[in-house]
């Protein structure tokens, strides 16, 4: 029984030879044979998309620089009196 645990243990029942499958089914292929396009994207919505963003930014900073001119006005005229 000890020789037959000795002979079993180790790495030394490796194979060499690797089978690999040839017989690929019709299960593996995909369902849809036919490529579908890529939608395709309009540069001017783009473009108008891009334009809305920046319009919005900058309104927002119009406003933020605005509110900061005023504040130094009405800081600077309460420091004069």
């Amino acid at each position: 029984m000890m020789y037959r645990l000795m002979r079993n243990k180790g790495f030394t029942d490796f194979s060499t030879e690797i089978e690999t499958p040839n017989d690929f089914g019709k299960s593996e292929k995909p369902l849809k044979t036919r490529r579908t396009k890529p939608n395709r994207v309009d540069i001017n919505i783009l473009k108008s998309k891009l334009q809305e963003t920046e319009n919005k930014e900058f309104k927002k900073n119009l406003i933020i620089l605005t509110v900061l001119f005023l504040m130094l006005g009405i800081l600077g005229i309460n420091l004069s009196l």
